[in-house]
């Protein structure tokens, strides 16, 4: 995307991209949002992420050496990043330009702190859709996690910070059933769909099994 495109893209959504106590964030005057590995340090650590349902939805039993995964809709990268952390190579997609340069930010800065240097080491980001990108993979992955976003319900309170500024620049995922066929076509051993815990599957497909948790449910289709 063009710089001129990339200007009219924040525009459009009122928000603007700026420099703040050096890292880049999105903002719209009031609120403010980068993408921050250092609050996730906690949940890296080997005895929580142990505990961590993604983690325990992503790994494949009796697997031999480094398992390669693709997020293919990284957002800011929480999720790769605790992929990463559990020892995956993860590629991730991202297909809106800003918050793909949030997450380069953030991968960058993560690359200078001895205590995420490693794990940043395993994290690839692509610019692009993944649904058109996951068929041209050089090689098969061992899982591909998709997290499409979804509207907040009208009865909560407030939509997370990060979520109500990112949501003015990507809509929901508006083909669930393309994003999944292309998930499936990668030719990966899983594919793990992150849903609210009472929320429907993803294009109704029915999974293999599901982990669940109070908020958030990890549906695998084997």
């Amino acid at each position: 995307m063009d710089e001129f495109d990339y200007t009219e893209l924040l525009k459009a959504a009122g928000l603007e991209l700026v420099e703040t106590d050096g890292r880049l964030a999105l903002t719209d005057g009031t609120l403010t949002v980068c993408g921050d590995f250092t609050r996730m340090l906690g949940r890296l650590r080997p005895a929580n992420l142990n505990r961590e349902l993604l983690v325990k939805a992503a790994r494949i039993k009796h697997a031999e050496g480094p398992l390669v995964a693709v997020d293919a809709t990284a957002g800011l990268g929480d999720d790769s990043l605790l992929l990463a952390g559990a020892g995956f190579d993860v590629t991730m997609f991202e297909r809106n330009p800003v918050i793909a340069a949030l997450l380069r930010d953030a991968l960058e800065r993560a690359a200078h702190l001895p205590e995420l240097a490693d794990i940043a080491d395993r994290m690839k980001l692509v610019e692009g859709d993944s649904a058109t990108k996951l068929a041209k993979l050089e090689s098969r992955p061992d899982v591909v996690l998709l997290d499409p976003m979804f509207p907040a319900k009208r009865k909560d309170s407030a939509v997370k910070k990060k979520l109500q500024l990112l949501q003015r620049l990507e809509m929901p995922c508006d083909d669930e059933g393309a994003l999944l066929d292309a998930a499936r076509a990668s030719g990966a051993r899983k594919v793990v769909v992150k849903r609210p815990a009472k929320g429907p599957y993803l294009a109704k497909a029915k999974p293999s099994y599901s982990l669940s948790g109070k908020a958030i449910r990890y549906d695998c289709y084997a």
